[in-house]
């Protein structure tokens, strides 16, 4: 279109000067550079100017040519307006296919209907294990339960298991196949884990890690595997903590899902079971825990009714379990019905326990969110445990 236009251009110069376009032409020996020359023709134009017949550039001819030469110029127009415009392409467009479809348009042959979502279903056979998980997160599940090993001939009490070279037992933790393993994040994330894709017992088995994905600059620092069902005490080291069960935890995305809030420098304590209300689910029945004590790292112990918390199925922050001073931290928050343990460092970083009774964890009793009283264990408490 843009050629057309500059050779009818050409041919309108030659018409308001066809005498001059003449002589030229029959006089000089290169009629093709005088009139670029004298006209400031392009090359392609002159060419044209000297391949038609000048009689046909008679007046009739003319109309014709500043016809064609408006008309081509308004649509070339409309043309560098609609390449240049994307709205305007676009309603170019919207026009063109609403007039195809008025044209060529028929009833639609293929049938467009939602369809049911192809669901692979995986069978677990729902059988006692047990998930052993090492300190540095490794995992793995055994199947039946201690003390049914123990009937069989094995030797009765705790359990060895045996790990690579610097690792030890983080927790053995009997349930069921259909169970879940919860890792807790640095960060407060939680991370779900089933146990039924755990590997088996021999060997040493699997990282946690491999099987989730972990937030960058996160580490897994507690772990717990049981029903869904199973209520849990979750708490961090500003002394706040809440009560949720693991269905509550569990996610189906393998990043997880942020559960427990954190104030800045604090850090997740490990989780208590409150409550396992589904029979046979677990290795013994749990009885629902009746209170809660609180031990902080400076030795002050706090005991009230669990009654005083609230369970927060979303997670969040929760209530205030003990108040403690500027630099005092909560070392941990068991829940019990008569008895928990206490675990720290001594004096040269020996490791220490001990064991408080329904008598001594009376006397420490108050209502939630007092100091409590300071305890004169000989060490300092880093972590708390229910024992019943």
């Amino acid at each position: 279109m843009r050629d057309r236009i500059h050779i009818l251009e050409g041919r309108q110069i030659v018409l308001l000067n066809i005498d001059e376009v003449i002589a030229i032409i029959r006089a000089s020996d290169e009629p093709k550079a005088a009139l670029m020359a004298r006209f400031h023709l392009s090359d392609r134009q002159a060419e044209d100017i000297l391949e038609i017949r000048l009689r046909q550039l008679a007046r009739l001819e003319a109309i014709k040519i500043e016809q064609e030469l408006s008309n081509l110029r308004e649509e070339a127009g409309k043309l560098e307006e609609i390449l240049g415009n994307p709205s305007s392409l676009r309603r170019l467009m919207i026009k063109e296919i609403e007039a195809d479809a008025k044209t060529f348009a028929d009833a639609r042959r293929t049938l467009i209907q939602a369809e049911k979502k192809a669901v692979l279903e995986v069978r677990v056979v729902d059988e006692p294990v047990t998930v052993v998980v090492s300190q540095k997160g490794w995992a793995r599940a055994q199947k039946g339960w201690a003390r049914d090993r123990a009937g069989n001939g094995a030797t009765a009490g705790t359990p060895e298991y045996t790990f690579k070279a610097g690792d030890a037992l983080y927790g053995a933790f009997e349930c069921r196949s259909v169970d879940t393993l919860l890792a807790f994040g640095s960060n407060g994330r939680l991370y779900s884990v089933p146990v039924a894709s755990l590997p088996g017992a021999r060997g040493d088995g699997q990282p946690v890690t491999t099987l989730i994905e972990l937030e960058s600059g996160t580490q897994l620092v507690h772990f717990f595997a049981g029903p869904a069902a199973a209520t849990l005490l979750l708490a961090s080291s500003g002394g706040y903590g809440f009560l949720a069960t693991v269905e509550n935890m569990v996610s189906r995305q393998k990043a997880g899902k942020a559960f427990i809030s954190l104030g800045e420098g604090e850090t997740v304590c490990a989780p208590s079971l409150v409550s396992l209300p589904v029979p046979g689910a677990g290795a013994s029945a749990v009885a629902p825990a009746t209170h809660v004590a609180c031990a902080s790292t400076l030795g002050r112990i706090l005991t009230f009714e669990i009654g005083e918390l609230r369970a927060m199925a979303n997670g969040g922050r929760g209530l205030m379990l003990i108040d403690l001073d500027g630099k005092d931290t909560l070392a941990g928050a068991a829940a019990y019905t008569r008895s928990i343990r206490i675990e720290g460092l001594g004096r040269g970083g020996k490791p220490r326990e001990e064991t408080l009774e329904i008598r001594s964890l009376n006397n420490a009793r108050a209502a939630r969110a007092r100091k409590g009283k300071a305890a004169d264990l000989g060490f300092k408490p880093a972590s708390v445990t229910r024992i019943e």
